[in-house]
């Protein structure tokens, strides 16, 4: 009779990783940096241990305090948009990002192996805490996690190339559109009429904002102030 192995050894196994990369593939992720991010990233570390099961599964989970890890394929769709700003694409690589919600710090893992600098801003200092002990091991040197007003934020780091945020609201705050630079891009989730959130690229060029309206996506809702 074989014997089982214990509850979460298998998840530090790369085959892991390796089948849902293959699934982002199949989902349409195509750009080989995320796919190769996405699968070096060991999401099980973010999670609840009672999750750790479901950590590779194409699920959001709850992380507490009302927040949630979004699943794999939205954080792979977010980082591949994000890549395709134009600063990033006559570059070849993405400068400094600032994402608006750390969460448990697992986006933020994912783009340290996408940007030059990630600048992180959450406003909940439970989360602000926990992401700082989920990312402590890595020794990411290009992360810089903040505890305050996502919806201000972070001037002292702008012009960004790009911004990602993991909350939606009924509009942009103008912070965000004013500290990103010129061929940057802006990846956030926005809400409409009827109360539906799509997710909204904007494009900053020299002539202004172009934005584009792309699928719908269900995140948790943008607020301001630190709790």
């Amino acid at each position: 009779m074989p014997v089982s192995a214990p509850v979460g050894v298998g998840l530090d196994s790369a085959a892991v990783r390796a089948r849902m990369v293959q699934r982002l593939v199949s989902a349409g992720i195509s750009s080989p940096l995320v796919l190769q991010a996405m699968g070096a990233v060991e999401r099980h570390r973010f999670v609840d241990s009672a999750l750790v099961n479901q950590a590779y599964e194409d699920t959001s989970l709850p992380i507490g305090l009302g927040q949630t890890i979004s699943k794999p394929s939205i954080v792979a769709r977010m980082a591949e948009l994000l890549l395709g700003a134009e600063i990033a694409r006559e570059s070849g690589v993405l400068g400094r990002v600032l994402e608006i919600g750390t969460g448990c710090g697992y986006q933020a893992a994912v783009l340290s192996r996408l940007a030059r600098e990630v600048y992180s801003m959450e406003r909940l200092r439970g989360l602000h805490d926990r992401a700082r002990v989920n990312l402590r091991p890595l020794h990411l040197m290009n992360v810089h996690l903040m505890l305050g007003d996502g919806m201000l934020g972070y001037p002292k780091g702008a012009p960004y190339a790009g911004i990602i945020a993991a909350a939606g609201g009924a509009s942009l705050p103008t912070d965000w559109c004013d500290q990103l630079a010129i061929g940057g891009r802006l990846v956030a989730p926005t809400v409409v009429a009827g109360g539906q959130q799509v997710l909204l690229v904007v494009d900053k060029t020299a002539h202004g904002l172009k934005q584009s309206v792309l699928e719908s996506v269900h995140f948790v809702p943008l607020k301001s102030g630190i709790a």
